[in-house]
């Protein structure tokens, strides 16, 4: 499989450190808020990245945290009367609802920043025992980004190049040796949490404490570190800086970023106030939508938000479950010859072009979107067979296995719940068949109509009644 690693700038072939094994963190959401669309892309890509590893028989261990502590959490805490630690339980629960619900597995480890302070003292008495903090009094212990000779080899920016301050809150305070420099131990502030340390009591700076969580949970040195592009600089080239300088190695080996979510051509973002919500989004567009609209593009390719991208989206996706559902209905009523028919070398060789070009598709730099297409070839296929009548239950079994099993290398819900039957439809298509069997043809058509006006529609099949949505 060959990875795009931002540290190299090219397509690298990827090899783990232990074979068979993937250590891989993926930056998770800061807690004051429901997440976006363009938080969301991240979490997606990355489940299926994690995903197709095991797929393909790798041990992977994936860890995302939960930033539980900066500036915007404060801000938000107080400003609602609440401590950050209810606010953060809140978003945090509200944070499964949605990840949930796009089908995103749970990490193996989602450790929150404030319950990582013990391993984040001792990452920075680590750095500051080889030289590479100093302490502005009144303000904090900072990082000295002059004492790492190849800072900014993440971002290939010069040292000179930097803008100052790298977020930190006072981007150009007179105590810093280089303008470039970083808090990693903030003294405390009125109103602010605070724990604790050998410098004095504060918090953590916001990068010490992905270094602090992949060290405590993966050790010194990861096969895979993510993210969104927003994060190369300064985040991921600081936890570059500070592990690298605590734990005299390198810290990771394949840096894998996605690339934003646009809209209107502008990147979405809580600070530029265009960002829709998932949660927002559900209120016209499934879950399963969602996922399959982030899948569609290529992940290091900006993708742009629409109703209409959604809607086209909604299409595909509908596209495949309506196929799986035809061949279900198919299998589970007899439908299918017993015997090899004249469709099933075409189907077999479709099932094994699919799946052969799926692999290939997804070990290019998780290429999703000509994955999808690959689905959609099979989806094509199958329909084919279906209508022809002339293949085996065996082989369209193993068509739908497949169908199953590539989407669920995607996450794609091929039983998602938009045009899920209710029970109020079952019973009155149950009423109509019997009345059809007694010959109460009046009574069979009147519900046919109460059925339409439901927006629903009956489709006599020997194989028995198929509903399905109009």
């Amino acid at each position: 499989m060959k990875l795009y690693n931002t540290l190299s700038r090219t397509k690298e072939e990827f090899r783990p450190m232990v074979e068979g094994k993937v250590k891989m963190y993926a930056c998770g959401p800061t807690v004051y808020n429901y997440f976006h669309l363009g938080n969301a892309r991240p979490f997606v890509t990355f489940d299926t990245l994690r995903r197709y590893f095991e797929y393909r028989g790798y041990d992977v261990t994936f860890v995302q945290n939960f930033t539980d502590i900066d500036d915007k959490m404060i801000n938000r805490a107080n400003e609602e009367g609440i401590t950050v630690k209810e606010l953060a339980d809140r978003f945090i629960a509200e944070y499964y609802v949605d990840a949930d619900g796009l089908n995103c597995k749970r990490p193996h480890i989602q450790p929150r920043a404030t319950e990582t302070i013990d391993a984040i003292i001792d990452m920075i008495k680590a750095m500051e025992a080889n030289g590479y903090t100093y302490v502005i009094d009144g303000d904090g212990v900072y990082f000295d980004v002059s004492k790492k000779a190849d800072y900014g080899k993440l971002s290939h920016y010069n040292l000179e190049d930097l803008q100052a301050g790298g977020g930190e809150r006072k981007a150009n305070y007179e105590g810093k040796k280089n303008p470039g420099d970083f808090a990693v131990w903030k003294f405390k502030k009125e109103g602010e949490p605070f724990w604790e340390s050998p410098w004095g009591d504060g918090r953590p700076g916001w990068h010490i404490e992905c270094s602090a969580m992949n060290k405590k949970f993966l050790g010194d040195t990861i096969d895979i570190h993510c993210g969104g592009k927003d994060l190369i600089f300064p985040h991921h080239e600081n936890e570059i800086a500070q592990s690298e300088a605590a734990n005299g190695c390198p810290f990771c080996n394949y840096w894998v970023h996605n690339a934003f979510v646009n809209v209107d051509g502008e990147k979405m973002s809580k600070s530029l106030g265009n960002f829709f919500t998932i949660r927002d989004i559900t209120e016209h567009f499934p879950y399963a939508v969602i996922r399959f609209f982030i899948l569609s593009g290529h992940y290091r390719k900006p993708i742009n938000f629409s109703d209409k991208d959604l809607t086209a989206s909604q299409t595909g996706l509908d596209r495949i479950v309506t196929c799986y559902k035809n061949l279900k209905f198919v299998l589970d009523n007899n439908g299918a010859t017993a015997d090899k028919g004249a469709g099933d070398d075409a189907l077999t060789d479709a099932v094994k072009t699919a799946r052969d070009s799926f692999i290939e598709h997804m070990d290019d730099d998780l290429n999703t979107a000509d994955a999808i297409t690959d689905i959609f070839n099979l989806v094509k296929a199958i329909n084919t067979a279906v209508a022809d009548k002339d293949t085996s239950a065996a082989t369209l079994g193993t068509a739908r296995s497949t169908l199953e099993e590539l989407s669920d290398v995607l996450g794609i819900d091929i039983n998602y719940s938009e045009d899920q039957v209710p029970a109020e439809i079952i019973s009155l298509v149950e009423e109509r068949t019997q009345a059809k069997k007694e010959k109460n043809y009046a009574r069979a058509d009147e519900i046919r109509d109460i059925l339409k006006d439901k927006g629903y529609q009956v489709k006599d099949t020997p194989n028995g009644p198929q509903i399905e949505k109009i």
